[in-house]
């Protein structure tokens, strides 16, 4: 059954493929969509081409299967989910992002959240990639209901107003001209990061489940959490330095620099390269008792409740060395 909620863009795939004369195709889809990729394995077929389906976990346009297309002689990936962003990386199998805009009203929850909205007129707006596409239709609701909005571009990202899992630039850009943060998407952990990011209140307008609510609570609670993985981590001698594998997310350079601190600091620190950050690899470690995570920091902030021992941001780790005050962390943001 075809989705109806989200833009596929089944004839493009099918243009690109021509386009590219691709005959093998590795096909990423995030969670959400995979239940989608046998049919569109099949329109991939269809147009003349092998289709590969990737089974692995897809968190983002930082998280290109390119090493995987290699690997099985792909000579294209068509990613869905999410839009492009700037990766150093040379490319050595061509890739075509499909975004799958959500074809969702957005008014009459937009329109809830204004009541949320009400102790403050200057409301910063932002959303994800499924929902660029809406933002003037958002703005005029919120300009109607006598708010001043405000959207970021940084340039860092594809769109004005967007967010990723990773980037909260565009936020964080307008955070000093506003008084609380508009976000329209589904779930929390867009929401969440947002907040972490500019620490202002923040209104989430969630056009799946039709509903608009604060966020603040579930972001107390991950502070507190960080705070308290910080102060753990200020007892351990043996760390581990996490390095991402996964095409966006690998900081080799800010890894051995923050070994070459922590053994300033009196720690030993031994590097740590991953394509999976999960509690059963850093387990293999008995001697670790805290890493430091250089790749996505999300890791650390949304799922430090799995892993056994302290999984620190960067950032956090110089607070853990007395090298940056929290309460600054705090005011900056902690993403």
């Amino acid at each position: 059954m075809r989705n109806e909620i989200f833009e596929l863009e089944e004839n493009r795939i099918k243009d690109e493929i021509l386009k590219h004369g691709a005959k093998r195709v590795l096909l990423q889809l995030p969670e959400g969509l995979k239940p989608e990729g046998p049919r569109l394995a099949a329109i991939i077929e269809d147009a003349g081409a092998t289709a590969i389906i990737s089974a692995d976990p897809c968190y983002g346009a930082c998280d290109l299967a390119l090493s995987e297309a290699e690997s099985l002689g792909a000579d294209l990936v068509i990613h869905y989910g999410h839009a492009e962003m700037p990766i150093k990386r040379k490319m050595a199998v061509p890739v075509i992002y499909v975004e799958a805009r959500a074809d969702v009203d957005v008014k009459a929850v937009v329109e809830k959240a204004v009541d949320q909205l009400k102790p403050w007129s200057r409301i910063g707006l932002a959303t994800t990639v499924q929902h660029v596409h809406m933002l003037d239709e958002m703005r005029e609701i919120l300009n109607e209901a006598g708010k001043t909005v405000y959207i970021g571009d940084t340039g860092r990202i594809k769109y004005p107003g967007q967010v990723i899992g990773c980037d909260y630039s565009n936020v964080k850009s307008i955070s000093s001209e506003v008084e609380a943060f508009l976000f329209v998407g589904g779930g929390r952990f867009h929401a969440l990061g947002l907040f972490l990011a500019t620490m202002k209140p923040t209104i989430v307008a969630d056009p799946f489940e039709k509903r608009a609510y604060s966020i603040e609570t579930d972001a107390q609670k991950i502070i507190r959490k960080r705070w308290s993985n910080i102060c753990e981590a200020k007892g351990a001698k043996n760390f581990g330095i996490i390095i991402g594998l996964k095409t966006g997310q690998s900081n080799i350079e800010i890894a051995l620099k923050v070994k070459e601190d922590l053994e300033k600091g009196g720690k030993t620190a031994v590097l740590l390269a991953l394509r999976e950050v999960t509690p059963m690899a850093l387990l293999q470690f008995p001697i670790v008792e805290a890493y430091v995570n250089t790749a996505c920091p999300r890791i650390a902030l949304d799922e430090s409740s799995i892993f056994k021992k302290p999984v620190l941001t960067v950032r956090e780790a110089y607070v853990m060395l007395d090298k940056v005050k929290w309460e600054d962390l705090l005011k900056e943001g902690i993403v």
